[in-house]
């Protein structure tokens, strides 16, 4: 079991999903956790965690400067800051590159790009500082084996492990350690229309594209956890995880071994 004692985190996209599962896992090893991200949801998640050990900070990703003052006030209340996990997420659109709009575009690449890279930028200080700096970029499979009609995904996704792999070697020498973490399909809302988005732009039903596009790959025909994320970016945070670095780690159900 890892122990998480007196370790801070910030983790984004905490408000619901697999980052409040992250942030729940992260506190019931012991972390504070600071819990980011624009929606309301924080506050249920900080509810959830139910101590004093949870700090809830609205925050968008997109914002530098709202970033920057969420890592500080992290920082002021717990002390420090050894755990940055960059989980805020979107679903972008799902259209063949023509039929995209660039606005939309922009928007992906602004949360999963821009948004961890703002994130970084300002913790690095204090990960640095830290004898235990952790960083874990929640990416995709579909980063690696990109689906059809979702190519600002596949791009962001990509970039977030081409990331993890440059700070890695970045703040190596102080002990830092950054890798990415590539969840196949995790089951969830946000699974789920993304199914429903593929079925209506290729005319197919939803089951058909569940069944031939999503479980047909996977050694295991189930569609992963909040979970199964949480367990393992709480390992990587762990004393047991400090010489795990600029990997990218499918949690995938078989669906890639690349």
């Amino acid at each position: 079991m890892p122990n998480l004692s007196g370790v801070s985190a910030f983790v984004t996209g905490a408000s619901g999903g697999i980052g409040e599962e992250i942030a729940v896992t992260l506190s019931e090893y012991g972390a504070n956790v600071a819990i980011a991200a624009r929606s309301d949801g924080i506050y249920d998640t900080a509810d959830r965690i139910g101590t004093d050990a949870a700090l809830a900070l609205e925050t968008d990703v997109t914002d530098e400067q709202s970033v920057a003052e969420s890592i500080e006030s992290t920082v002021a209340e717990f002390g420090g800051l050894d755990v940055l996990v960059n989980n805020a997420g979107a679903m972008g659109p799902t259209a063949p590159v023509e039929e995209i709009d660039a606005d939309a575009w922009r928007a992906m690449t602004d949360v999963k790009v821009f948004g961890p890279f703002v994130c970084m930028k300002h913790a690095a200080e204090h990960l640095r500082e830290s004898d235990r700096g952790t960083v874990v970029n929640v990416s995709s499979i579909g980063g690696k084996r990109p689906y059809p009609n979702r190519s600002p995904y596949a791009a962001s996704n990509m970039a977030m492990i081409g990331m993890s792999r440059t700070w890695a070697h970045e703040l190596g020498e102080d002990g830092v350690t950054v890798n990415s973490i590539c969840p196949g399909p995790v089951e969830g809302d946000r699974i789920e229309r993304v199914i429903q988005a593929q079925a209506d732009e290729q005319g197919r039903p939803s089951e058909e594209v569940r069944e031939e596009d999503f479980y047909a790959d996977l050694a295991i025909a189930e569609f992963v956890t909040p979970g199964d994320v949480a367990e393992l970016i709480a390992y990587l945070a762990s004393d047991a995880g400090r010489h795990i670095t600029a990997q990218d780690l499918n949690v995938d159900s078989g669906a890639t071994w690349y």
